[in-house]
């Protein structure tokens, strides 16, 4: 199975990517995304990107850089709390520039991880959590066919006070 679209292909994360990798992660205005709280060193990215070649069953977490031929690495799109034995995985993604977004690369992304994840990982499902004013998320994952099934209230803490967190779980068929 080729991870590739019409407009975009997963590749893993390779060497070559720690500069881009330390922008993203260390960007404050995205760590709201992954309740992130301090910067990443260099190092701890390097260990990271090393530890990306193991296996899934290994690791427990896959990273997938979102490329195209016209802009090359846009975001990156994740599986993780992989659980081989309920066959299901977290999804996360991140379209890190906002000039990229709303072009199609974060649906045609999920739309490919979630083949893989049904189709080679055998899942039965895949889940993600989205605060409840990132619009931009519930809207991607719900026209992909993801299914809110749960609301923590006032979940997250923001600048502005607190936001609930919704969950979506999208079922094998």
């Amino acid at each position: 199975m080729r991870l590739e679209g019409q407009l975009v292909s997963l590749r893993a994360v390779e060497p070559d990517d720690l500069d881009l990798l330390y922008q993203w992660e260390n960007n404050p205005a995205l760590w709201h995304l992954s309740n992130t709280v301090e910067p990443y060193s260099k190092q701890v990215l390097k260990e990271f990107i090393k530890g990306a070649k193991m296996d899934i069953y290994i690791t427990k977490q896959l990273r997938l850089m979102i490329h195209t031929k016209k802009y090359g690495a846009v975001g990156c799109i994740d599986l993780y709390d992989f659980d081989a034995t309920n066959q299901r995985a977290g999804v996360g993604i991140l379209i890190a520039n906002e000039q990229y977004r709303g072009k199609g690369f974060a649906s045609e992304s999920l739309e490919i991880l979630c083949n893989y994840g049904f189709s080679i990982l055998r899942l039965n499902q895949l889940y993600c959590s989205i605060n409840a004013n990132n619009q931009a998320s519930i809207h991607l994952f719900t026209k992909l066919g993801f299914v809110q099934t749960g609301n923590k209230q006032q979940w997250n803490r923001t600048r502005s006070g607190y936001v609930d967190e919704l969950f979506f779980q999208l079922i094998a068929h």
